[in-house]
């Protein structure tokens, strides 16, 4: 699939999955946000100008975190209401926060018409998780996400963000998804330590062959 290779720069070949987060959206006449989640029975009340992250890792980050990118990057929207709901297993190694960070952006960009690009829609989503969120992921899930297409798998290239959807022919294979019952939620891992490891790791080749920029670069 490509884990941990994404921050690497290397190539992926994820694919899709049957499993989906699903947001609707409507716009206000205010600068106020106004979520509930069906999957935890919660409501979150923000205010675009005082966006702020909720303590643990609570659903509603990964929503105010795309609004906090967005309005980072100068896009214009307003407030908005809406209803979230996913069949996609959380803490599960599935990219349910990708799912919910890319498509609280689609939703957003359908809602208000902000017409954003689909890569730069997936490179927002992963700034939310770097920057709000705290996960340093690569691009990987968040692009899989907005960029994937049923019956095919994506092959990316994390560095110049090329990609390809390759027709997935199976005939009579399929692909097994296990339940370890294993909890794995990135905020909580070591995934940050890894990726830390891997910079260190760059930083000594590069010393010694300038031309490595990533460990991609290492043969």
């Amino acid at each position: 699939i490509g884990e941990h290779t994404d921050y690497n720069e290397g190539y992926v070949f994820p694919t899709t999955i049957n499993r989906a987060v699903y947001i609707a959206v409507r716009p206000r006449s205010d600068r106020t946000c106004v979520y509930y989640s069906l999957n935890f029975q919660d409501k979150a009340v923000w205010d675009l100008a005082e966006i702020r992250r909720s303590d643990g890792p609570h659903w509603s980050n990964y929503i105010k975190g795309v609004m906090k990118v967005l309005g980072d990057a100068g896009v214009d929207f307003g407030g908005s209401e809406g209803v979230v709901f996913g069949d996609v297993p959380i803490a599960s190694g599935l990219s349910s926060s990708a799912a919910i960070e890319v498509a609280a952006g689609f939703a957003l960009d359908r809602a208000f018409g902000l017409g954003l690009d689909p890569v730069r829609a997936a490179a927002l989503a992963q700034k939310a998780e770097n920057t709000f969120v705290g996960v340093n992921c690569g691009i990987m899930d968040q692009f899989v996400c907005r960029l994937g297409r049923k019956g095919h798998a994506l092959f990316l290239d994390c560095r110049s963000l090329a990609y390809e959807n390759v027709p997935l022919r199976l005939a009579k294979h399929g692909l097994l998804i296990v339940d370890t019952k294993v909890k794995r939620e990135l905020a909580a891992s070591a995934y940050n330590q890894r990726r830390a490891e891997c910079e260190e790791a760059v930083r000594h080749f590069r010393a010694k062959a300038p031309a490595v920029k990533a460990l991609r670069d290492v043969d």
